[in-house]
C-alpha cells in the first residue's frame, strides 16, 4: 500500500431479501397499529431509513435509538431534541441493562387504549396491539425484541442479515411484534453516511475493502475523537500524519506484522475495524448535524 492512496471505496448493498421485506411489510401495513422505528444512537442520522415514510404511511411510531449506552451523550442528545421537533416520540435505550425499554411498553399501552376506545365506539371487541419493528441491519433490532419480550425469541448477532424473514411474537397479552429483517434503501447516495453504516457493521463486511474502511474510520475518529484513538492504541498523531500513517502505527503498535518486519495493512485494518464492532470505543457518535 503505497502512502499517497487515496480511498476510492463506493459503498451499495441492497440483497434481495430486503427488497422482499419492504414487499412484505406494505402488504402487511394494514394489519400494523403501531411502529417501533430503530436507530443506532451511535449513528441517529446514518441509520434512519431514508425512505420509511413512504413504507409505513402515517402509522404511530416510536423513534427506538439502541446501543445509547456506547455513543456519545452529548451529540446524541443534540439528535434527541432534533427529532422531538420533528414530532418523534424518542426512546433511547441502553440494552444491556435493558434501560427504558419499559417506557416503550407504556407509550404503546397509550396507543393501545386509543385504538380500543375507537373500536368500543363502534360496537367492536378489544384487540392486541399490532407493532411492527423495523431498522436497518445490525441496529439491535433482535435483542430489543428479547428485552422487550423478556426472553429469547430471536435470533442475535454482530453482523447484518441474521433475521430473512417477517414474525410475529406475542409480547405480553396485550402486544403482538412483527419482526423484519433489516432494511437499507436501493442506492446508498450519501457515501460519508454510508461509510459509517459500513465502520458500524451495517454493511455486509465480505463486500468491503477492509482497509479503505479502516482509513476511514480513522480518518472520522481522529477528527471527532482524537484522543480516544491515541489511547486506545498508545500513539500520538499530529497533524502531519496522514490517516496512512495513523493505520501504520497501529500496526507497529499491535504487532501487525509480516516476515521481515513488514506492516499487514489487512491485519491492521482488521484491528481497527474489530475494535469498534466489538465496542473497544465508547461514548462515540459519528454523525453531526449541520
Amino acid at each position: 500500500m503505497e502512502n499517497n492512496r487515496q480511498n476510492s471505496t463506493n459503498i451499495n448493498w441492497y440483497p434481495g431479501h430486503m427488497a422482499k421485506a419492504k414487499r412484505e411489510i406494505k402488504e402487511k401495513l394494514n394489519l400494523i397499529d403501531i411502529v417501533y422505528e430503530v436507530i443506532d444512537a451511535r449513528m441517529p442520522l446514518s441509520s434512519k431509513i431514508i425512505d420509511i415514510d413512504d413504507l409505513i404511511k402515517d402509522k404511530p411510531r416510536i423513534l427506538i435509538m439502541t446501543k445509547y449506552d456506547l455513543c456519545d451523550k452529548e451529540k446524541t442528545a443534540l439528535f434527541i431534541t432534533y427529532y422531538e421537533n420533528k414530532g418523534y416520540k424518542v426512546v433511547p435505550v441502553d440494552l444491556m441493562n435493558n434501560n427504558n425499554v419499559k417506557r416503550i411498553l407504556e407509550l404503546s399501552d397509550e396507543v393501545s387504549k386509543d385504538l380500543n376506545n375507537k373500536r368500543k365506539l363502534k360496537g367492536l371487541k378489544p384487540r392486541n396491539l399490532r407493532a411492527l419493528i423495523i431498522g436497518i441491519p445490525n441496529v439491535g433490532k433482535s435483542t430489543l425484541i428479547n428485552r422487550i419480550v423478556s426472553k429469547k425469541v430471536a435470533g442475535v448477532g454482530n453482523k447484518p442479515g441474521v433475521t430473512k424473514g417477517l414474525n410475529f411474537f406475542r409480547v405480553n397479552k396485550n402486544i403482538e411484534l412483527l419482526d423484519t429483517p433489516g432494511i437499507l434503501w436501493p442506492k446508498l447516495e450519501d457515501q460519508d453516511q454510508a461509510k459509517i453504516l459500513a465502520i458500524f457493521s451495517s454493511i455486509k463486511e465480505e463486500i468491503l475493502n477492509k482497509e479503505d474502511l479502516a482509513l476511514e474510520a480513522i480518518k472520522i475518529l481522529r477528527n471527532l475523537y482524537k484522543e480516544k484513538l491515541e489511547n486506545r492504541y498508545n500513539i500520538s498523531i499530529s497533524s502531519e500524519l496522514t490517516d496512512l500513517d495513523v493505520l501504520e502505527l497501529i500496526a507497529k503498535k499491535r504487532g501487525a506484522l509480516e516476515k521481515g518486519g513488514l506492516i499487514s495493512y489487512e491485519k491492521a485494518a482488521n484491528i481497527v475495524l474489530n475494535d469498534i464492532k466489538n465496542n473497544a470505543f465508547k461514548d462515540i457518535t459519528l454523525d453531526r448535524l449541520n
